[in-house]
């Protein structure tokens, strides 16, 4: 196995088992969002279901990418949080330091999606 996925995997299951279990316990202050992004927040807490799923998404996603069972499956769940996560940061909260975190997330979740390509090849594949 390549190192670079092996490491990236193992970065990325940690980064999101750490913040969705951070959604729950709060154990990491965040810094406060910009008044867009918390618009954009406040719309999504005020469901009362969407926090608390995206959280047990990102544990799940991120206790298979360190296990190492069903990984695939694991980006598959993780790449839209990814994107939306970065498109976040990038659109509704554009802070330079915001952005170190999201655009790890996209390195890692791209090296994987590059290095295992061949996992997804059947998705493209046509029907």
């Amino acid at each position: 196995m390549n190192k670079a996925a092996l490491g990236s995997r193992y970065l990325l299951g940690l980064i999101y088992l750490v913040f969705g279990l951070n959604g729950f316990l709060q154990f990491i202050p965040l810094p406060p969002p910009s008044p867009e992004g918390g618009a954009f927040l406040g719309a999504l807490a005020a469901t009362g279901y969407m926090f608390p799923i995206i959280k047990m998404i990102e544990i799940l996603g991120g206790a298979l990418l360190l296990s190492g069972f069903a990984f695939p499956l694991a980006q598959i769940l993780l790449a839209p949080i990814t994107i939306n996560i970065f498109l976040y940061h990038l659109i509704l909260d554009p802070n330079p330091q915001g952005l170190v975190l999201p655009i790890l997330l996209v390195i890692l979740q791209s090296i994987m999606g590059y290095v295992y390509f061949h996992k997804f090849k059947p998705l493209f594949a046509k029907a």
